[in-house]
């Protein structure tokens, strides 16, 4: 199976995309839930992939009552997640063949994510490879976040090329939402989330990983 159309950019997710970090979310979250005599379904924290801050927000609070202190509970799984984030976190296979390809084809690329400028910068600072993109469009460049369009569509506006010439990479179903109602073509490749039929339905490929996305994009040219 081949793409749609050629791309002429391709636009990342970040978390769960390019680095291993959705699996460190996990972890925290369900550790200082623990330490506040809470369980933390997995359900919840899976609801709460690919969602901007004050989204998922919400979920804990749906969930635990209003009562339940989000901030200091935020701030805690933001020092767990810091810890880690610090000795470095490994980027998902294929990723650094992936952008040598889209280097060596001049393609033009770049992250939209639901998570700040400041975590790009924890998570991915280490690898180096922040440079490799031409924009990183994160919290605070948009309007709405995922599930809704406006990452994407503000990725493709810095790149200069129409959404439906691009191609999205996402791991969560909230950002193939955005991606695919952004007009772009969207392939997942599971991290956490299992595909549905919906997300079938809504990509063009769902990839076992990044060597394989690499491999579609070469056949498209």
């Amino acid at each position: 199976m081949s793409l749609p159309r050629t791309p002429l950019a391709v636009v990342f997710d970040m978390d769960g995309l390019l680095c291993d970090t959705e699996v460190v979310y996990r972890d925290a979250m369900i550790a200082v839930a623990a330490e506040n005599g809470h369980d933390m379904p997995l359900s919840l924290f899976q609801s709460m992939i690919g969602l901007p801050g004050p989204a998922g927000d919400q979920k804990v609070l749906d969930h635990y009552g209003p009562d339940f202190p989000v901030e200091d509970f935020k701030n805690r799984v933001m020092a767990h997640v810091d810890i880690i984030c610090a000795a470095g976190v490994a980027l998902k296979a294929g990723v650094i063949e992936l952008l040598d390809h889209l280097d060596e084809q001049r393609l033009p690329r770049a992250i939209a994510t639901s998570s700040s400028h400041r975590a790009v910068q924890s998570h991915l600072g280490h690898s180096g490879i922040i440079p490799r993109f031409n924009t990183v469009v994160a919290r605070g460049d948009y309007v709405l976040g995922k599930p809704n369009p406006d990452p994407f569509l503000t990725a493709a506006a810095r790149l200069g090329v129409a959404p439906q010439d691009c191609l999205a990479l996402e791991d969560s179903h909230n950002g193939v939402r955005a991606a695919s109602s952004a007009g772009m073509m969207t392939i997942m490749v599971p991290d956490l989330l299992d595909p549905t039929q919906e997300m079938e339905d809504l990509c063009v490929r769902i990839a076992g990983d990044l060597h394989e996305v690499e491999a579609l994009i070469r056949a498209s040219r």
